[in-house]
């Protein structure tokens, strides 16, 4: 059984009189343990289809079904990740990460030794006691991961994480996700609109069409693992990155620039 299974989801915003229609009959799936990429057109639901997989918002018709039992909301075998860091600015790192544990009424104890695993894994020991405002735009993006690995969702999403990171940041950014997912094995579903990124990441890429977002297509990367920025001057990375991008020049056209 697929850990996440969406069936001709579609999201309409609006009133009767004036449907926006975002997405249409969007079928996916995603297997334990899986690294699964969405990319597409601006505009085309990539966030809104993640937000329905979240909780945060309801799909218009079809079915969300994690595990089997349909989404209704949001859930704590679900965890967050977004562009924007959302840390409190008044706690340390480490009662940042700590946040959600507590907020279950896990042991002060447990709290944290499970805290300070995390900030570890994500390269972070000796920033414990350090508040946001004195953290990069990355090691605040590194605090937003490891709070939420921290409660142990069964599933991680990732809506465009690295994308307001400069080139560099975004880059190391990239390996050290790829390192966790690498040691925990959480499956991860991540929206970018970065063809490189899609590529270096996935197991398998989602490539959606522009509005009303669908699945065009659905590629399997079989680049091995492990990985890192290496990969990204091979013909096997070059071929793939070809195809989506053809794919995706094909979608923008007679896209209007408000979409």
């Amino acid at each position: 059984m697929s850990k996440l299974v969406l069936r001709k989801v579609g999201k309409v915003f609006g009133d009767l009189r004036h449907p926006v229609h975002a997405l249409a009959e969007i079928d996916l799936e995603v297997a334990e343990n899986e690294l699964a990429v969405i990319v597409g057109p601006s505009g085309c639901g990539k966030s809104t289809l993640l937000n329905i997989v979240a909780g945060l918002d309801r799909a218009s018709s079809g079915s969300v079904l994690m595990n089997g039992i349909e989404i209704t909301g949001p859930g704590a075998d679900r965890g967050m990740v977004f562009q924007s860091y959302t840390l409190f600015p008044w706690l340390t790192v480490q009662k940042n990460v700590e946040f959600g544990l507590r907020i279950k009424g896990t042991p002060p104890g447990e709290r944290r030794e499970t805290a300070l695993r995390y900030i570890k894994l994500v390269g972070l020991a000796g920033f414990e006691n350090a508040l946001p405002k004195t953290l990069s735009g990355g090691m605040k993006q590194r605090v937003a991961i490891a709070r939420v690995l921290a409660n142990r969702p069964e599933i991680l999403l990732m809506d465009e994480p690295f994308g307001a990171l400069d080139a560099q940041t975004r880059v190391a950014m990239q390996d050290l996700l790829l390192s966790v997912w690498e040691k925990e094995k959480t499956t991860v579903l991540f929206i970018t609109h970065d063809i490189d990124e899609a590529v270096l990441l996935a197991d398998t890429v989602y490539v959606m069409s522009r509005r009303p977002g669908r699945i065009r297509t659905r590629l399997k990367v079989e680049i091995p693992r492990p990985r890192d920025h290496r990969v990204t001057v091979s013909p096997e990375f070059a071929s793939i990155k070809k195809e989506i991008m053809e794919m995706l020049w094909e979608e923008s056209q007679g896209l209007n620039i408000s979409d």
